[in-house]
């Protein structure tokens, strides 16, 4: 789910420097552009849009999180995509804290939760998501995410250097991050038979707006991966959002209540001669 798949929970300074988006996910990395320009209009229309962008990633995964768990509707959603969700935010908060990122290790231990809830609500309504040839399937990815962010910190424990085993860290979970959108695109294109009664339309809604700034700001920023990144994930919750719209469940049929009860069968009483 989404991601696939992602921001800041604190107010960004006026500068260049933002987190660098994922494929309808949260923000991952803090990029930093190779001039400052503070005191332009430029720089604090560029400033807003980056805040703007890491607050709609922060919001994008709880209309999920309210319907699956508060209402347990996980009818729709692709398992695959929500444990890469789960694996793809332990990667992001595992290189916030190699780096002590305070905005990174926050918004991804949010998000994180939001994703994991979703996870574990469709474990728990879809029986059939919990057997082992399906998690062999659909939680491989997540687990070698895991064994990932696993390796970096044991890398940087032996004595290797930090800044080049987060940056491996980040390229190989930006490239997977991208890749995330897909088992929940294609699903549900796929599959037109499938119940969608599971997705969040506002969540796709919100994935759609948080990419489009992501994208817009990486454009005015002039860094291809961010906006080729959140482009992406632009074109996956638009579609999604889409195909949600056009397959609506139809609504419940409303019972044939009769105008009036049906007559009681009277007794016939034999008459005496």
């Amino acid at each position: 789910m989404t991601s696939p798949v992602i921001p800041a929970a604190v107010a960004l300074p006026l500068t260049d420097e933002r987190p660098e988006p994922a494929c309808g996910c949260p923000a991952r990395r803090w990029p930093h552009p190779s001039q400052s320009t503070r005191t332009e209009p430029r720089s604090t229309m560029i400033a807003a849009l980056g805040s703007l962008a890491a607050a709609l990633s922060i919001t994008v995964v709880w209309p999920q999180v309210w319907l699956s768990c508060r209402h347990g509707r996980t009818l729709g959603l692709s398992p695959t995509g929500s444990w890469l969700a789960v694996g793809l935010n332990l990667c992001w908060l595992t290189s916030g804290l190699l780096v002590g990122d305070t905005p990174q290790i926050a918004t991804h231990a949010v998000v994180g939760a939001g994703n994991t809830a979703v996870l574990a609500a469709l474990l728990l309504t879809q029986p059939h998501a919990r057997s082992a040839q399906v998690l062999l399937r659909t939680a491989a990815g997540a687990a070698g995410l895991a064994a990932l962010a696993a390796g970096g910190v044991a890398a940087v424990v032996l004595g290797a250097d930090t800044t080049q085993v987060t940056s491996v860290l980040a390229s190989v979970t930006t490239v997977v991050g991208i890749v995330a959108a897909l088992p929940q695109l294609l699903g549900i294109l796929f599959d037109r038979a499938q119940d969608l009664s599971g997705m969040s339309p506002a969540r796709w809604y919100l994935g759609a707006g948080s990419c489009a700034s992501w994208t817009a700001y990486g454009w005015l920023l002039g860094q291809p991966t961010v906006w080729l990144s959140a482009g992406f994930g632009l074109v996956c919750a638009v579609t999604t959002c889409a195909v949600l719209r056009t397959r609506r469940p139809a609504p419940p049929a409303a019972p044939v209540v009769p105008l009036r009860p049906a007559a009681a069968p009277r007794r016939v009483l034999a008459a005496a001669a």
